[in-house]
């Protein structure tokens, strides 16, 4: 439970929008951020998606080490 998986989008080396797992939706950091994190949590396959990469990625890896 303690495994979060969170991808940043960057633009000009500035972030302006992440996923997290642990809020399980996107948040924008800036004008556009906050719009494209909007456009993207209103879709819930994207959503769906986003969700499991955690498992795909962090609980996979997490039973290797």
């Amino acid at each position: 439970n303690d495994i979060e998986y969170i991808r940043s989008t960057y633009y000009n080396m500035e972030e302006f929008a992440r996923f997290s797992s642990s809020v399980g939706k996107f948040v924008g950091y800036t004008e556009y951020g906050l719009k494209q994190a909007d456009y993207w949590n209103k879709d819930p396959s994207v959503l769906a998606q986003m969700r499991a990469q955690k498992e795909t990625y962090c609980k996979h890896n997490i039973d290797i080490d």
